[in-house]
């Protein structure tokens, strides 16, 4: 995802302002295929080959292929770099078909070898007319969306006061009570990150680490004060006007949620990508480096992941029935085990404290839950 990703979440709840979401997921075998009218997407180390620059509004099918020797994701971007949907984790010699509805405009693909950077680009043109119109969507889940952007103004709502108390923390200098704030001030950032990420300008300022910032990019944001705190175990001028930036910048995210193009298909999107986002940046210890407060981003994900979920099951379940029968164990088991990590006082274990083999174990269970959570949007699309 711009500037700060990393790698993590695929597949995204995407909500762009210009244009509905994609679905899909990575596979061995091309299960949605598109034929002679798929956009076939060829990425390499070096180039992002791309069969038409133009085609019409409506259902697209892109079939990627990774040839090259590195990991690498997808993107499509509106203007200003607005998410429209993403692939992330597309491994060498492996392929992914992603199901798009996509509106007239004009967008770029990128292609991100080794899932850095800026990506290489290709214009692209979506057409208009007859083709573009949208199915009539089914009522529940005309219904599920509305619900999901209740959910996701809530949480930001939410994440503001707690930001605001954990900068009055640091901003007093009081390092010990801006440790125990920073991860709640984190929660309902993380359950709907996906909304964040499609605004492009926001999670770049608010979400960076510091290996992952684009050139001449400054460093700001939740993971900077993280650093001052852990590793640096001081306060200064800087930091404090850091945390004043980092509260202005969420409250900017909490007034665009209104204008946030939500669809179920990229609530579905949205759900695997928070898993993805587990898979990669979680698991690892990467995401926080310096407070081990991983397993609280964790759980956040999975929580973001299950509401989504739950919202479409009414028509997933009518769907794909053993499908929904699958998430519902599959979700029960991530809670289940996230919760032994969990102390009485509601915090998680230090995640430099959980061993290889207890690393292990969660990335197994991501990977059990993400696997079918990649065929939820396929069993939302309206046809």
């Amino acid at each position: 995802m711009p500037a700060r990703r990393r790698s993590t979440a695929a597949a995204l709840l995407t909500v762009a302002v210009a244009t509905a979401a994609l679905a899909g997921c990575a596979s061995k075998k091309d299960d949605a295929a598109g034929g002679a009218d798929a956009v076939k997407v060829n990425a390499t180390d070096s180039a992002c080959e791309v069969s038409k620059t133009s085609f019409p509004a409506g259902h697209v099918v892109l079939e990627i292929a990774n040839k090259g020797s590195k990991t690498t994701e997808v993107y499509v971007y509106a203007e200003g770099d607005k998410i429209v949907t993403e692939r992330e984790n597309i491994g060498p010699g492996t392929k992914a078909t992603v199901n798009a509805e996509i509106k007239a405009g004009s967008y770029e693909i990128a292609c991100k070898p080794g899932m850095v950077g800026a990506g290489i680009r290709q214009k692209i043109t979506v057409t208009g007319g007859e083709s573009g119109s949208a199915a009539p969507a089914d009522p529940r889940l005309g219904a599920a969306v509305a619900a999901y952007r209740t959910y996701a103004q809530e949480q930001a709502d939410a994440t503001v006061p707690a930001v605001e108390a954990f900068a009055t923390a640091i901003k007093a200098g009081d390092v010990e009570k801006a440790k125990s704030l920073y991860a709640p001030s984190r929660t309902g950032w993380e359950r709907t990150e996906p909304v964040a990420e499609s605004f492009g300008d926001v999670d770049p300022k608010t979400d960076t680490r510091e290996d992952k910032l684009e050139q001449g990019q400054k460093w700001t944001g939740w993971h900077r004060l993280e650093k001052a705190l852990w590793a640096d175990g001081k306060i200064g001028d800087e930091e404090k006007t850091l945390a004043d930036q980092l509260v202005a910048d969420l409250k900017d995210w909490q007034k665009k949620i209104p204008s946030a193009e939500i669809t179920a298909t990229s609530m579905a999107n949205g759900a695997k990508s928070l898993l993805d986002e587990v898979a990669t940046n979680k698991i690892t210890g990467e995401e926080e480096r310096y407070s081990h407060t991983d397993l609280a981003d964790f759980q956040a994900n999975v929580e973001g992941a299950q509401k989504a979920y739950e919202l479409l099951k009414p028509v997933a379940s009518e769907k794909d029935a053993e499908l929904a029968k699958t998430l519902d164990s599959e979700f029960t088991a991530i809670n289940a085990l996230l919760a032994k990590y969990k102390q009485a006082d509601g915090t998680f274990t230090s995640y430099d404290k959980v061993t290889e083999a207890e690393r292990k174990t969660f990335s197994d269970a991501v990977n059990s839950l993400g696997e079918p959570l990649s065929k939820l949007a396929a069993a939302v699309v309206v046809k």
